[in-house]
């Protein structure tokens, strides 16, 4: 069986989208085939690899992904979901191409403020929040993953 493969985007490729990718590859890995990209990508938030290692996902030595590279190596996506902040997501890129696009609106862990306890208890409910909204994805998927993934390559 062909696995659905899923691009998950946000600005940074720091938190969101990095806990989004080893929550679907984790829970769905059978069926799905996850990656990340950012279009400003920079260093994983070390406050969520601590809060990953909490629920046994070790994204330590994951590194941020740039989407552009991601479109100029020719990876093709049968959904590529934005994982941005309302007030980011019209910063988010979209990937081109014959894909299903999805929006899930989450806030941005590094913008969190208070002391260093309050913004990982932020941080714990943003993980709890993006966990919750993968398996609901892997229990409605997809209603794309009978097409063959040559049915979305684009062309040049």
């Amino acid at each position: 069986m062909q696995k659905v493969r899923v691009l998950f985007l946000c600005i940074q490729n720091s938190g969101r989208s990095q806990m989004a990718e080893a929550f679907l590859n984790t829970l769905g890995g059978a069926k799905f085939e996850a990656e990340s990209a950012g279009l400003e990508p920079t260093k994983i938030n070390p406050i969520v690899v601590e809060v990953m290692k909490e629920v046994d996902i070790d994204i330590s030595n994951k590194e941020a992904n740039s989407v552009f590279e991601f479109f100029k190596q020719g990876r093709i996506y049968n959904y590529v979901i934005s994982v941005c902040d309302e007030s980011s997501s019209e910063r988010c890129p979209l990937f081109p191409g014959k894909i299903k696009r999805l929006c899930w609106s989450f806030e941005e862990p590094a913008a969190f403020t208070g002391s260093e306890e309050e913004i990982k208890a932020k941080v714990r409910k943003l993980r709890d929040q993006i966990k919750a909204a993968i398996e609901q994805f892997i229990k409605k998927e997809p209603s794309l993953s009978w097409l063959p993934l040559e049915e979305f390559k684009t062309t040049s």
